[in-house]
């Protein structure tokens, strides 16, 4: 008979796919959660040690090296890793079970040598406790292993936004994430469905800044009627504020240039009540559909896909045919670490000028189709500033018929505004860190 796979061992396994496979490791853990066969109490802590071990690599490689006086085995390193965790961030898991669990798993995958190794280092590491990150005295290096930072990453934020700023970023992505949700007004009014997913055991609360937001406390939205049938969509509230930037109204003509999985899209759409036109390009084909299915559960009818390089958008429609065009941009997405804490161990300092290049040629495509007095809406789900405002500036020197004005946003979000864009942070209302700001042309 098979022997079942423990809650560790499974996690383990996901760890060393994110790692060696640079996997999502949302995509990951969502798909293992409905594979096994797991109570809630294990659901839980499998999502724990995956994102847990994964976000805290760099603290945790620290904590190992005084133990270490030769590098092991890739998978041998991550269940170090995942075990000292759990020593070092989880107060309830007994140092015991830890130590059996990591035994056991060492045997199943190892031999002898190596079980006697991981045992060893365990024991020693709870003999002698982890190393003080007060012992690193660069500030910034410091900062990079308390926050587990890539070095690089963190001089660059440095850079960019102070030290003091970089620690409370660093700290910020290191919180777990909440789920929020985004309201289809056009089909349930907001109270109502709090109450309707309330009575499903579902608790749920009103954002405090933005009408059409949810947080989710307690249960999964995705499984509920609700969902199903059209009257919500899993959203972050940073990402709804692309849609208030662009200042709808019924009846306009929408281009969404980089439009998949479609939340944007559709929070378009019902922001002009079924209304007008949105058309939505994504580069890959198999996306789009996604796009379609979104629109299909929410009944938009107002959403037209086609499978286009955001790049190459102009030669698929007229000159000055939209009313408002968004482009969220492929990114760097070092804005939803909390989410997707792998993406700062796979990107490097190459890929966000590949990057910058990439929404600049975009931006300067599409620039073409916005009508007269028509609004361009620049976005990101990054912090990096060369991605932002390097890139905005960029194109606002090649483009003098465009000019930069304040964004609009929910009226209890008028506090983040301190430049001609916003720059979310996740310190400021504890959401993922986003990128927008809005463009008028002035003159054809």
């Amino acid at each position: 008979m098979k022997k079942q796979k423990t809650v560790r061992a499974i996690a383990l396994e996901l760890i060393i796919k994110i790692e060696n496979n640079q996997s999502y490791s949302h995509l990951l853990i969502n798909d293992a959660l409905k594979k096994q066969k797991l109570n809630p109490l294990d659901k839980g802590l499998l999502t724990e040690l995956v994102y847990g071990t994964t976000q805290r690599k760099i603290t945790l490689d620290y904590y190992l090296a005084p133990f270490l006086n030769k590098e092991p085995d890739n998978w041998v390193k991550n269940l170090l890793r995942m075990s000292v965790y759990q020593l070092t961030f989880l107060d309830k898991v007994p140092e015991h079970a830890i130590l059996n669990e990591a035994g056991d798993i060492a045997k199943d995958l190892g031999h002898q040598g190596v079980t006697k190794f991981v045992n060893g280092v365990l024991r020693n590491v709870i003999r002698k406790g982890v190393p003080s990150i007060d012992e690193v005295k660069d500030p910034v290096q410091k900062i990079a292993v308390e926050t587990s930072l890539p070095e690089w990453l963190a001089k660059r934020w440095a850079d960019q936004y102070g030290v003091q700023k970089l620690r409370e970023i660093g700290l910020a992505f290191l919180v777990a994430p909440h789920q929020s949700i985004r309201v289809n007004q056009t089909e349930i009014r907001t109270e109502q469905l709090i109450k309707e997913l309330n009575d499903q055991g579902i608790t749920v609360t009103q954002n405090e800044f933005i009408d059409e937001a949810l947080l989710v406390e307690k249960g999964s939205v995705a499984e509920t009627k609700a969902y199903k049938d059209g009257k919500c969509s899993i959203q972050d509230e940073s990402s709804m504020l692309a849609a208030y930037a662009l200042q709808l109204e019924d009846n306009l003509t929408v281009l969404d240039a980089c439009a998949a999985p479609g939340g944007k899209t559709t929070h378009i759409a019902e922001k002009m009540h079924g209304t007008g036109m949105v058309h939505a390009l994504d580069i890959h084909e198999k996306k789009t559909k996604l796009i379609d299915q979104a629109a299909k559960r929410l009944q938009l009818l107002n959403i037209r896909t086609a499978h286009q390089d955001a790049r190459t958008a102009s030669t698929m429609f007229e000159p000055e045919t939209f009313d408002r065009i968004l482009v969220d941009a492929p990114c760097s997405g070092f804005g939803v670490l909390r989410r997707k804490p792998d993406i700062k161990y796979a990107k490097t300092e190459k890929d966000i000028h590949k990057l910058a290049e990439i929404q600049l040629a975009i931006l300067d495509d599409v620039s073409q189709l916005v009508k007269e007095n028509g609004i361009l809406v620049y976005s990101t789900c990054t912090i990096d500033k060369e991605e932002n405002e390097t890139v905005l500036r960029a194109f606002l020197e090649k483009h003098p018929e465009f000019s930069l004005e304040p964004v609009t946003l929910p009226e209890k979000l008028a506090h983040i505004k301190k430049d001609d864009f916003v720059q979310l942070l996740p310190t400021d209302i504890g959401s993922d860190g986003f990128f927008v700001s809005s463009l008028r042309k002035v003159k054809s």
